[in-house]
């Protein structure tokens, strides 16, 4: 019979490996759902994996996609190799939304273009303060910060829905729930004509580069991931678990609060009821598929982003429900779970 059996030490080669092998096993799974579903699964992969890369279009609105992502997911990553359990970055995406919008509808037709960067700065600033309030209810009163970060969630949604059905309600928008559309002056500057790409693009690569540096070359980044994972080394050799806690939840904070501000001063243009997508809850599965690892979580990011864009096409196209973005996704975290348990155990066959 099969049974798991105790690695003497953790496979190197399957951690890198496991990922891949989730992915195979959410696409047979996927095949499975759309013959059950009387869909041609030929169709149906090539809807999720061909579609949104084979034009120049699509490629520009897979990184459209992807931008947000991988921001958010880049601060997850500090988060949890620091042992901290954000889990309300959407959250702290939709606050930065709510900062980044208040600058943004400042602005008038005079305004000059650099108005953007106080509108990302407030977007971080609106981030980083979210995710202050769970370091400060974990480190005063030590606050469970999945159930904090998660229930912030929701007040940040009430936050948004008073302004859009209130106070920051477009009085010429026929009684719809938005702002009025933001000054161009306020607007992310596109990078190239004809597609929704924006700075942000840069901004995230330029973010994956720091992070890189960050917990790998810096002598801050080292005592961060040290804390995570010995905690008692952590503080025998003087870490501050306080300043560790404090700088992962800021660190993810702002960067959530970065791509909430992206967002709505980039492809849309207004604060709206629909900013949130999920894009925080998605960036957890993108930092871990990305295990963790900045160059990791770019190829993950753009793998979520074909889950995001294949899920909308699917919906025109197949007649599928809009929940099959979340199915696929899901199937893509349960997989990697299962598989990472290759990590630590191996298959063995052994006679009863």
């Amino acid at each position: 019979m099969l049974r798991l059996e105790a690695r003497p030490q953790p496979s190197a080669g399957w951690s890198y490996a496991s990922p891949l092998l989730a992915l195979v096993i959410t696409v047979v799974i996927g095949v499975l759902l759309f013959v059950l579903l009387g869909k041609d699964p030929v169709r149906g992969l090539q809807i999720f994996f061909w579609e949104p890369i084979k034009s120049p279009y699509a490629l520009s609105e897979l990184m459209v996609k992807a931008t947000p992502l991988l921001i958010i997911a880049l601060g997850l990553a500090v988060c949890f190799r620091s042992n901290v359990w954000n889990i309300g970055a959407e959250g702290q995406y939709l606050i930065g939304a709510i900062f980044a919008s208040g600058v943004a509808l400042s602005a008038g037709p005079s305004t000059s273009g650099w108005i953007v960067v106080p509108v990302l700065l407030a977007g971080v600033l609106g981030g980083m303060l979210w995710g202050g309030i769970t370091a400060l209810l974990r480190d005063r009163f030590n606050a469970n910060e999945i159930l904090v970060s998660l229930m912030l969630v929701y007040v940040a949604i009430q936050v948004l829905n008073y302004l859009v059905y209130g106070p920051w309600k477009d009085p010429q928008g026929f009684n719809f729930p938005q702002t009025k559309t933001f000054e161009s002056a306020a607007q992310i500057p596109r990078l190239m004509e004809g597609s929704r790409v924006n700075i942000g693009l840069l901004l995230a690569l330029v973010g994956v580069g720091l992070v890189w540096v960050f917990l790998f070359r810096t002598y801050s980044g080292f005592a961060q991931q040290v804390g995570g994972l010995a905690p008692a080394a952590a503080r025998y050799a003087g870490f501050s678990s306080r300043k560790a806690l404090w700088v992962a939840l800021l660190t993810s904070g702002g960067a959530a609060g970065l791509a909430g501000a992206l967002e709505v001063a980039g492809p849309i243009g207004q604060l709206t009821p629909h900013v949130p997508v999920g894009y925080g809850f998605a960036a957890i599965i993108v930092a871990f598929v990305g295990r963790l690892h900045p160059v990791g979580i770019v190829f993950s990011a753009i793998l979520m982003s074909m889950f995001y864009i294949g899920g909308e096409l699917a919906q025109s196209r197949l007649g599928l429900p809009r929940s099959i973005t979340g199915v696929f996704q899901g199937l893509l975290l349960f997989a990697l779970l299962a598989c990472d348990t290759l990590i630590a155990y191996r298959i063995v066959w052994k006679r009863s």
